[in-house]
């Protein structure tokens, strides 16, 4: 016997649809529960969000500001206290960033940040890194390359 026939959903779990213009005794007989004549009672009769009743809206009064800057770089970023947990004498680039789930992918180019202190020495290989990152990851004994890209 198939029982994928005899599937229905249980109890409770639907309601029958609310059928409207069926008579008086429906309680959404002859106007459907829309009241009387007006824009909002026909078909079709509604007005778009934002619209003040022909009067100029709100999002036209304003002033328009700003601008996007399409020239703009965004870059991926890694403090030096994050790079701890690596062992000494490691090459970290954005592949093995991303594989130790530090940054989020590698399209954006990849800069070091010098939050934080750093204890280990290590070769790093990125797009580019503040004068404060530089400084602390030569102090720990490591190198900064400054890749292309």
């Amino acid at each position: 016997m198939n029982e994928l026939s005899r599937l229905k959903p249980p109890a409770g779990a639907t309601k029958k649809r609310k059928r409207k213009g069926r008579g008086p005794g429906s309680g959404n007989g002859k106007t459907c529960g829309k009241g009387q004549k007006g824009q909002k009672s026909r078909s079709g009769g509604s007005v778009p969000p934002g619209f003040e009743g022909g009067q100029m809206p709100l999002h036209r009064r304003l002033p328009k500001g700003g601008f996007t800057n399409i020239f703009r770089v965004e870059y991926e970023t890694v403090n030096v206290s994050q790079l701890n947990r690596f062992e000494d004498g490691t090459v970290i680039d954005i592949q093995l960033l991303k594989s130790a789930g530090l940054v989020g992918g590698t399209k954006k180019p990849l800069k070091l940040l010098g939050h934080g202190e750093l204890s280990k020495k290590l070769t790093l290989k990125v797009n580019k890194a503040s004068a404060g990152a530089k400084a602390k990851v030569e102090a720990s004994g490591g190198t900064v390359e400054v890749i292309g890209g």
